[in-house]
């Protein structure tokens, strides 16, 4: 039986069932929320758009033969003699083992005042929803943006801080020491992080102490009251002062419980019952309970060896930690306080770029202790591993810029853990590369699962894996594929320089074979950059994916989806009328999209060039959803519209979109443009974003997915219109000539050898002294466009592409069946269809070749 499901449970669940192959135990979940366990840890997410389903953990573990889950099944009572535990509703489940994985609750403040509308604490997704919901209604109703206080300081309450910027509040943090993250940073570190906030508008008082919180007549908050007698007008209140672990169960059944909180357990994860073990945030150890993830996957994973029979011990707790917050790097980890006796620190301090790093070192100046990293923690995910080992070089060279001083390569010891997440150690990620034959760095992931979880160690494991591989006398290959030994860059160049035009001529020269589903559509990319010919001409058309080979995304039951380009989301009432004529006409399912486009579900093969054709003569065009290319160009109103716009947002979206639309590229791109600071266009989330100020443009680059989402970093600050286009055009160049296959921009700057700063010279300062070249390939391409629809439209032999049965073109599939969606059709799914398919007495056949 486990109590509770959230992370901790989850991976408890996942390990026992992964190892229990005599099926010995069966076990049933009881969770109190309405849902499935998810990501706490990514819960700012839902603020950069991800939403509860994106953070949902893998439902694949829970959906077990032996595992039993029941939701909103809160339990009341452990009888720990009978063994048994009461949920509300009065049922009663018995167990053998019982496994406490309650967690904790958000602390609460002995003030007046802290239940009125519009005061919240940040732990769960109803917290979250609750948030969102009121300062919509709040905003409207005082038709004003809203100004609010986050109570406390720590790292937890700096996320809550900038999920309220990016839901339009001003808002302000009070911390009632003299620091922020008092937990992690020393005060030269809480200083640099509290500039960097305060560079991104949110205001921060340190020793400042919440006495009072005040409501208006109608029951809502209007202010707070601090201690040293000021009040301050606020419209929400945040509170993030800390968590308690949930432990009434345990204190009701009888069992040992810390005078500080928390269920007393040993290093077995056993608490004073010995049918029932404790593990995550409810567990105390060594009279520590933390409210970290790491420490609870260590104790899920030895409780689930304990109760399999093997030997397995909590060796303590890993307080390593990284800030969450879009633009402020921020770890810290190990002894970063320097409380060894006769601990050295090395410090590193640049106020005007806003960095502060130190490493804590033994008396001898050789074992690494801990560190801060404010500003650049770039160092982490190699540093960390390193806690109690020889640092192995000069900690200098850890701390300066790594242009100054390049930081030492040194091998990690076997025993060095890699990924604090879920415990994964070099020496494991070695061995899957020599005893289990993994051959790259996804693979390692898959086996280990180093880089599953928050993903920031991938970066080390990925440098792990092809180290061995060397070292296993094993050929370590950045080719593109089999065909290729050439990285996706170096065949760009390699087909730029040549003129080559045609995948038989590229292979025939550099590379073998006859090419594979990997290295044909990567090279069809390379040469509609370069040359913009339609992606169904000639040869080109061989190498396509389904998508691009169709124009149209295919969906889960065969059908296609219908993307037309809406530039920055403007649209006409015409243009509105058609689109809705044409998902009427034929049938099809409509949605917004996230990017302000309107996507028409259902579409059959044979029918895409009928439904193309009434949306190009009504002036649309291509959205090239399909393509790794532009997608969207999501906008706000502006200042045309909004009060507080300070740039025409739209008429700058529009033109982005039309400048840059069908830009084929290593893999999606996304833009986005918001009028002014409030960026209600979620710019930062984008791989360009723009952000309109007093000044002009502010332009961010690099928002996008990969291991872990990524926000957006500030490249340029104050650019007008011309400058804002020239950089665009060169970093969207440089990308598409240098990125891997499948790259996006976040993965890529970081990759990029000197990263952001490199980046900039070369789009700026011209470094590489190719910018005239870059400007030559945007002006070329724009030159070229060509609507992909249209000239499909007006070509026979490219027409003949779409049609169900090669003996019957203008039929339709006799399997399709309609059902509902919500009052709007939706194609059932059918066993078969196939652009090789034939149509015989009412029966379909399948033909392949």
């Amino acid at each position: 039986m486990v109590v509770g499901a959230g992370m901790v449970a989850h991976r408890f669940v996942e390990s026992l069932t992964s190892r229990d192959t005599d099926g010995r135990w069966s076990i049933t979940v009881l969770g109190d929320e309405a849902r499935g366990p998810y990501d706490r840890v990514g819960l700012t997410g839902i603020f950069t758009g991800k939403t509860p389903d994106d953070l949902a953990l893998d439902a694949a573990v829970l959906d077990h033969d032996r595992v039993r889950v029941h939701t909103d099944a809160r339990v009341t009572k452990i009888d720990p003699a009978a063994r048994t535990v009461t949920t509300v509703g009065g049922s009663l489940h018995s167990y053998d083992r019982l496994v406490l994985a309650t967690g904790s609750y958000a602390a609460r403040l002995a003030l007046d005042g802290f239940d009125h509308q519009g005061c919240f604490v940040y732990r769960t997704l109803d917290d979250v929803a609750g948030m969102r919901a009121w300062v919509a209604k709040r905003s409207a109703q005082l038709g004003r943006p809203l100004r609010g206080a986050v109570v406390g300081g720590g790292l937890l309450g700096l996320e809550a801080a900038g999920a309220l910027q990016a839901e339009g509040v001003s808002p302000f943090v009070l911390q009632s020491n003299e620091r922020l993250m008092s937990a992690q940073l020393d005060l030269g570190g809480a200083k640099a992080l509290q500039r960097l906030i305060e560079a991104r508008g949110i205001e921060v008082r340190t020793s400042s102490v919440t006495t009072r919180v005040d409501a208006d007549k109608t029951g809502a908050v209007c202010g707070l009251e601090l201690r040293d007698g000021t009040w301050e007008a606020v419209d929400i209140v945040v509170f993030t002062v800390g968590v308690r672990p949930r432990d009434e169960l345990a204190r009701t059944a009888e069992l040992a419980v810390d005078p500080r909180g928390g269920v007393v357990i040993d290093a077995g994860c056993d608490t004073s019952d010995p049918a029932i073990l404790a593990i995550g945030e409810v567990a105390s150890f060594d009279g520590q309970c933390i409210g970290l993830v790491a420490p609870g996957y260590a104790m899920a994973e030895v409780a689930a060896t304990r109760l399999l029979g093997g030997e397995a011990a909590f060796d303590g707790f890993d307080t390593s930690a990284k800030l969450k917050l879009s633009g402020v790097e921020v770890a810290s980890f190990g002894d970063a306080f320097a409380e060894t006796p006769n601990a050295l620190d090395v410090t590193y301090a640049d106020p005007i770029s806003g960095v502060y790093k130190k490493l804590v070192l033994s008396d001898d100046a050789q074992t690494l202790l801990g560190g801060i990293l404010v500003g650049d923690a770039s160092a982490y995910t190699s540093l960390r591993p390193l806690v109690g080992r020889a640092l192995g070089g000069d900690p200098a060279a850890y701390l300066m810029p790594s242009d100054l001083a390049p930081a030492p390569q040194g091998d990690l010891p076997d025993d060095a853990i890699v990924c604090s997440c879920n415990g994964v150690t070099a020496g494991t990620v070695r061995g899957a590369v020599t005893e289990h034959d993994c051959a790259d760095a996804a693979e390692v992931k898959e086996c280990t699962k180093a880089g599953a979880a928050c993903g920031s160690c991938f970066t080390l494991v990925k440098k792990l894996v092809a180290t061995e591989l060397a070292a296993s006398g094993k050929e370590v290959s950045n080719g593109l594929c089999e065909h290729f030994s050439f990285t996706r860059a170096q065949l760009f160049d390699a087909v730029r320089i040549s003129g080559l035009k045609t995948f038989t001529a590229i292979v025939e020269r550099f590379g073998t074979g006859r090419g594979c589903d990997i290295c044909k559509p990567a090279l069809a990319s390379i040469l509609a950059s370069l040359y913009s010919g339609h992606v169904l001409e000639g040869e080109l058309a061989t190498m396509q994916d389904t998508n691009d080979h169709v124009m149209a995304n295919i969906q889960r039951d065969g059908t296609y989806s219908v993307v037309p380009r809406i530039a920055g989301g403007e649209i006409t009432p015409e243009g509105l009328v058609v689109i809705g004529e044409v998902a009427r006409d034929f049938g099809l399912y409509t949605k917004i999209t996230g990017g302000q486009r309107i996507d028409m579900f259902g579409a059959r093969l044979e029918q895409l060039p009928a439904i193309w054709k009434r949306l190009v003569d009504a002036g649309f065009e291509s959205g090239q959803a399909y393509g790794k290319s532009l997608r969207t160009v999501k906008s706000c109103v502006g200042q045309t519209w909004c009060r507080y716009g300070v740039q025409d947002s739209v008429g700058m979206a529009v033109q982005l979109e039309l400048r840059y639309r069908g830009l084929r590229s290593p893999h999606k791109i996304k833009f986005g443009v918001s009028g002014c600071a409030r960026e209600c266009a979620e710019a930062r989330g984008k791989d360009v974003g723009v952000i309109a100020t007093e000044a002009g443009w502010n332009m961010y680059v690099g928002g996008n997915g990969g291991f872990t989402p990524r926000h957006a970093v500030l490249f340029a600050e104050g650019l007008d219109d011309d400058g804002l286009l020239r950089a665009i055009d060169r970093f969207l160049m440089f990308y598409i000539r240098t990125a891997d296959r499948l790259q996006r921009t976040a993965p890529w700057m970081e990759d990029y050898e000197g990263g952001l700063e490199a980046l900039k010279g070369v789009v700026f300062d011209d470094t590489l002294g190719i910018a005239d070249d870059l400007d030559r390939a945007m002006a070329a391409h724009i030159d070229n466009y060509e609507d992909e629809w249209a000239a499909t439209l007006a070509d026979p032999e490219k027409l003949k592409r779409f049609q169900s049965f090669v003996n019957a073109p203008d039929t339709a599939d006799p399997t399709l069946a309609y059902v509902a969606e919500r009052g709007q059709p939706r194609p059932a799914t059918a066993e078969e269809r196939s652009s090789g398919a034939v149509l015989i007495g009412g029966t379909t056949l399948a033909v392949r070749s």
